[in-house]
């Protein structure tokens, strides 16, 4: 039964590391459209340079923060959750 429960619990903190990482694909697909964008005004308007460029960047370091968040709630749960909840378990079986 013990092992049954710890298994239930690596595999729950292994599935939410999991669905955490996929708000990585959202940064990624903002930067992206981003760029093409600032790449099209730059395009249109080269006088406009400096501007275009130094906004993109500032949006792309701000959409940048939600993947670094889901990275650091991934490694949350892959390595300091299982064993914090292993230890509740234990404390709750004693």
């Amino acid at each position: 039964m013990l092992e049954l429960s710890i298994g239930i619990i690596l595999g729950a903190c292994a599935l939410g590391a999991g669905c955490a990482m996929i708000a990585g694909i959202g940064p990624g697909i903002g930067e992206g459209n981003a760029v093409a964008k600032a790449c099209e005004a730059i395009g249109r308007q080269p006088e406009s340079k400096s501007a275009v460029t130094s906004t993109m960047i500032m949006g792309c370091a701000i959409a940048e923060t939600t993947g670094i968040y889901a990275l650091v709630v991934a490694m949350l749960l892959i390595f300091v959750a299982p064993n914090l909840l292993v230890n509740v378990l234990m404390k709750a079986i004693q």
